[in-house]
């Protein structure tokens, strides 16, 4: 592993990747090296190139007598119904369970807030012992994107194992009496945090929102979607107007015009409490794609939750938050190398756009909470 960090009795290995295909190397690297288990939990998951390779290796794997259990979305994961791939899995010895199917909760009309609440989270633990997590799925169409996926090794695995075990039960209905207890146990410098879609249970949201309240020096945010909630949006922009230097770096385009219409939506009064946003160019079909965060140097986050409305409140999230000065400092390395491949947002370019330009991002305010 590339860094560590000892804290106490406990040792914490770890190593960024800022690639799909790196990320992808390695990760198929650790299933080839299994020996008792392979957790994989995905809201993307496709059935291309990489696909077939994350199958191959991990039915090879359960034919060795590997526990091998893949937790798909089922919304993210759609081009598998109908087809024979599950069925060949499971025959194979893989445990394949979708996350809330997609057909029966959409038709009903009582379950239809539950189909909405999508598993947003992508972690592949080994042998409980090696943990991955970030924003690459599996989707040829990510290879290239600027992401930031973690494998990790420590004390933080337990609970990454832990948080699993805790989907795994809610996904094939079974009772599980710690289903929506917080996991964290471990005494480290690192923690896995969960956010679930329930009143109480959005802890990495309220983590994140409790170190920007207390930044005294900076907060560097990197999300490839950028729909606040009010809290959100409101102590960012306290930050800035406290004298917290507040960097957001966004996509100059996403993969979704309407997110990024709701974003420049939210331009004009960040851009007066003096947040700087940057969009980030990188080159063709090249995404910024990053869901992190860095505090003061001193506290820092990547993982899963993207900052728009459906991730901070709708969907099941997990990020690695550490208080790691190490880990911050990478994280922060990554975010400076981001920020030369980006445009600066002037406030005054901004504030000089036509009136045409206006009226989307004004009209997008009513179903922005819905991003």
């Amino acid at each position: 592993m590339q860094s560590s960090s000892t804290s106490a009795s406990h040792t914490t290995y770890w190593k960024l990747y800022t690639h799909g295909e790196e990320a992808w190397t390695a990760m198929l690297a650790a299933c080839e090296k299994a020996e008792k288990s392979i957790d994989l939990e995905q809201f993307i998951f496709i059935d291309d190139a990489i696909g077939r390779q994350f199958m191959e290796v991990c039915s090879k794997k359960a034919a060795e007598g590997v526990k091998v259990r893949f937790l798909w979305d089922a919304a993210g994961s759609f081009n598998f119904f109908g087809s024979t791939i599950v069925d060949n899995l499971k025959k194979k010895g893989v445990e394949l369970v979708f996350f809330r199917t997609l057909v029966p909760g959409f038709f009903r009309l009582h379950n239809y807030r539950s189909w909405y609440l999508r598993n947003h989270r992508r972690t592949l633990v080994i042998d409980g012992r090696i943990g991955f997590t970030g924003g690459i799925g599996v989707w040829e169409r990510m290879r290239d994107w600027r992401d930031t996926h973690v494998e990790i090794e420590g004390p933080v695995v337990v609970d990454m194992q832990a948080a699993y075990d805790r989907m795994w039960a809610r996904a094939t209905g079974k009772r599980y009496f710690k289903i929506i207890k917080k996991g964290t146990r471990n005494h480290s410098d690192f923690t896995y945090e969960t956010n679930n879609p329930m009143p109480g249970k959005r802890y990495i949201y309220y983590r994140l929102v409790d170190a920007i309240r207390g930044a005294k020096k900076s907060v560097y945010i990197t999300t490839p979607y950028f729909v606040p909630t009010a809290r959100l949006f409101r102590i960012l922009r306290l930050a800035a107007h406290r004298g917290v230097d507040v960097r957001i770096i966004i996509p100059k385009s996403s993969d979704y015009p309407i997110v990024d219409l709701a974003a420049s939506s939210y331009f004009d009064k960040l851009l007066d409490a003096g947040v700087k946003i940057f969009f980030y160019k990188g080159g063709n079909d090249v995404i910024i794609h990053c869901k992190t965060a860095i505090i003061d140097n001193e506290w820092s986050t990547v993982g899963t939750l993207n900052l728009d409305t459906i991730s901070l409140l709708y969907n099941f999230e997990a990020n690695i938050i550490s208080t790691n000065l190490h880990f911050a400092a990478e994280l922060s390395d990554n975010f400076w190398a981001d920020i030369r491949q980006s445009e600066w947002l002037d406030p005054k370019n901004w504030k000089r756009r036509i009136f045409l330009q206006k009226i989307p991002e004004f009209m997008v305010r009513f179903v922005r909470k819905f991003l």
